[in-house]
């Protein structure tokens, strides 16, 4: 059964407007909102199977939407609480607009304690828009990236719009936020690569057929020299006279570069 949710001041929807708002809340209670069926269905899938706590702590939905046929395919599969709330209501507290009315709370995974050395990782340092770091997720799960790690000044992996930017590609990967990582990059025993549109070397003159590290730089700034210094920095050849290419746009030209030297 479904219960009704009429006031914006009810404590559920407190707490879904903070974790939607505010990365503190989603730090704190380890939890965050998913929204739109394909996200919660990509979440039941990954985890329906597994021996772990990470689960859907409740869904809110509207009344109109219960018999839309993806929404339908979720709660056939849910087992958590559902809670009713009128149109109105929900685009109030809704970030995604045209989306589907449909939104979990849910645990987040735990994360690792520590990353491995010896795989390929990507490392986004102050990658600042939530799309393009959703996008990077995106294309590092799609090429078989297992991990990654992200500085301190990038995006929050777990926010609304980096969520729907990767599309689900969270579960599949090993994630490490905000790591001061200039103090422990040192401990990778494989190549490390860093995009800059400054230097010589050609992305396309490497051997790419072993693991591998990739860095990708803030939008305006680039990779910080302190980390440049400890990689191999690349560039992409751009004979059409481009400055520069977009980092999420950069960054799967060479992770799809990578996994062309290993097909």
């Amino acid at each position: 059964m479904f219960e009704f949710i009429q006031s914006k001041d009810n404590p559920k929807i407190k707490l879904v407007r903070g974790l939607l708002e505010q990365a503190s809340l989603r730090k704190k209670n380890a939890q965050t909102v998913l929204e739109g069926a394909h996200l919660i269905e990509s979440f039941i899938h990954h985890y329906s199977n597994k021996n772990t706590d990470c689960k859907i702590q409740f869904l809110i939905c509207t009344k109109s939407a219960l018999d839309h046929p993806e929404n339908q395919n979720v709660l056939d599969e849910n087992t958590a609480p559902v809670y009713l709330v009128d149109s109105s209501l929900y685009h109030k507290i809704s970030q995604l607009g045209e989306s589907t009315p449909l939104m979990a709370v849910i645990d987040l995974p735990k994360a690792k304690d520590a990353w491995q050395i010896d795989c390929d990782t990507l490392i986004l340092d102050r990658v600042q828009d939530p799309g393009n770091v959703g996008t990077l997720l995106r294309s590092a799960a799609a090429v078989g990236i297992q991990q990654v790690i992200t500085t301190i000044g990038t995006a929050s992996l777990w926010s609304p719009r980096v969520l729907r930017a990767a599309m689900g590609a969270h579960f599949s990967l090993a994630l490490f936020e905000a790591v001061q990582i200039e103090k422990l990059i040192d401990q990778f025993q494989i190549p490390i690569y860093a995009t800059s549109s400054h230097r010589p070397q050609s992305i396309y003159q490497l051997d790419l057929k072993t693991p591998c590290v990739w860095i990708l730089g803030n939008e305006g700034q680039g990779v910080h020299e302190d980390l440049l210094e400890k990689a191999t920095a690349v560039t992409i050849p751009q004979p059409g006279g481009q400055e520069s290419l977009n980092v999420a746009i950069a960054g799967s030209v060479c992770l799809f570069e990578m996994m062309r030297h290993r097909l």
